[in-house]
């Protein structure tokens, strides 16, 4: 058996030589006929252009060994196309969807606010939510699914948390195209530091993130703060809406556009839904050039337009109120009033932009690791759509809010970080009120202090943050405005899998 095969292993080796030049009969023949060599090679030179009718063959390949060794070949290759077929059904039956393979991902981030200065043992009188914020959290809880089929991509991220109860919810939907094919998926904070040899572009249908600034498509599991600033809160409430997103780059140059609802999902008003038939354009145009080896810059540009929309009333009859002034119980003329009743108004829309520029420096620092310097600003007029609902109509005058921010924060070792960041958001630039007989200019603005420590292990992060709130909406015992205590301290756990 041993010689059987010592004797494939050459026949193999000779076929490699000659398959493709000499036929199986050329060889059988040539075996038998061909003269023994000649000592001098002088007078058996043939010239170049002259071809030998029978060539030599290689010793001990017979007729019959060409055969078996054919017939060994092509067990092999039926042997490995059945391999073939058994790995891309192995594949589809380990997918789900039956079509390609799967990715499941996800993090948890459970947080414990030790300490916050505005929490209050009561509920909201009107919204019979609980003031009290000194408690335990799931903050986010979420599993992501991706599918990678080349041309097409798919993310579906389920959301689970209990900031207001217990909820699941869709996060993140979408269906990708990006070409060239092979090109791996990403994300608006992905592409605005990398850069790529080659262009691409990939275009996205779905629940997705707007793609303004950094601050608003940073993703959570990858930021090293608790949450986002006061302005990105305000501004793009949850990050994500539901549209049309175009994601590409070249080099260092990237850029996003989406054409969006405008309505994320943290809208007060309608989350995740649009009253109105407009849409709201964004995008973001961005450099990311490397300076050296250990010097990183990102740089970048970020504008949005669109049209609100300002709810109109339903029509009322007219009421007579009957007011028991006196308490006596009894119906007096003097104690009846009537209220006239007033027509519909219609819905409005207003108008509505936002500009934006946005910087991040990365350094490496030896022994130590990366030191990361970031700062965004904004200027924009009616667009807050979180706490400070921007309506222009009600107010009859349009709002211009203005937010910047600058942090910073410094990897010691892979082990560890510690950072601070400092963020001003306005939610009404022209706000007035009226002080006795005079209308005097009224500040505002929103500002925190946020010191970040953290310890890391794996994928996993444990985070310390304090927070010093400067809240200017707040009112003293006669009505005066004061500084509202607002400050508060937040341990974080948080794993990714």
């Amino acid at each position: 058996m041993r010689d059987r095969q010592r004797r494939t292993f050459a026949l193999i080796a000779v076929l490699t030589s000659l398959v493709g030049t000499v036929s199986p009969r050329a060889l059988a023949d040539d075996a038998e006929s061909a003269p023994a060599p000649a000592e001098s090679t002088a007078s058996t030179e043939v010239p170049p252009t002259h071809v030998p009718p029978n060539p030599p063959a290689a010793p001990n390949a017979s007729a019959s060994d060409v055969e078996e060794l054919k017939r060994v070949l092509a067990a092999q290759q039926r042997q490995l196309a059945e391999l073939q077929t058994r790995v891309e059904r192995t594949e589809r039956a380990t997918s789900p969807s039956g079509l390609a393979p799967v990715v499941v991902s996800g993090f948890v981030h459970v947080d414990w606010t030790l300490m916050r200065q505005s929490s209050q043992d009561e509920v909201n009188a009107s919204t019979r939510e609980p003031l009290n914020e000194d408690r335990f959290v799931l903050r986010r809880g979420r599993i992501r699914i991706d599918t990678d089929q080349g041309l097409v991509h798919g993310t579906l991220t389920l959301d689970a948390n209990t900031v207001h109860g217990p909820q699941l919810r869709p996060w993140n939907a979408e269906v990708s195209v990006k070409w060239p094919q092979n090109t791996a998926y990403r994300g608006p904070a992905a592409i605005q530091g990398a850069s790529t040899e080659s262009p691409f572009v990939i275009v996205s249908a779905g629940l997705l993130t707007t793609p303004f600034g950094f601050d608003v498509t940073e993703l959570e599991a990858t930021r090293p703060f608790l949450e986002r600033t006061t302005m990105a809160n305000e501004l793009v409430p949850q990050s994500f809406d539901l549209g049309l997103r175009i994601l590409g780059g070249y080099k260092f140059f990237n850029y996003a556009l989406g054409i969006m609802n405008g309505d994320p999902i943290g809208e007060r008003t309608f989350p995740g839904r649009d009253p109105n038939k407009s849409k709201d354009l964004v995008f973001r145009l961005g450099v990311a050039p490397l300076i050296g080896d250990r010097v990183r810059l990102a740089v970048g540009l970020s504008g949005l337009t669109g049209r609100g929309f300002h709810e109109g009333t339903a029509p009322t009859k007219d009421q007579l109120v009957w007011r028991d002034q006196n308490e006596d119980g009894i119906v007096q003329q003097t104690e009846l009033q009537s209220i006239a009743g007033s027509p519909a108004t219609p819905s409005e829309g207003f108008e509505r932009f936002a500009m934006g520029a946005d910087a991040r420096l990365h350094v490496g620092i030896p022994a130590l690791g990366e030191l990361v310097v970031r700062g965004e600003i904004v200027r924009a007029k009616n667009l807050d759509r979180g706490t400070f609902t921007a309506d222009p109509v009600a107010a009859s005058r349009d709002l211009r809010e203005f937010g910047w921010y600058v942090g910073a924060t410094q990897e010691i070792t892979r082990w560890a970080m510690i950072g601070v960041r400092y963020d001003v958001y306005d939610p009404d630039a022209d706000a007035s009120e009226q002080r006795a007989f005079a209308l005097v200019p009224k500040d505002s603005s929103l500002s925190t202090w946020s010191f970040m420590a953290m310890a890391r292990w794996k994928t996993a992060r444990l985070v310390a943050e304090y927070d010093k709130r400067t809240n200017a909406l707040g009112r003293d015992v006669s009505g005066a405005p004061t500084t509202l205590a607002d400050d508060s301290f937040t341990l974080r756990a948080a794993v990714a899998f």
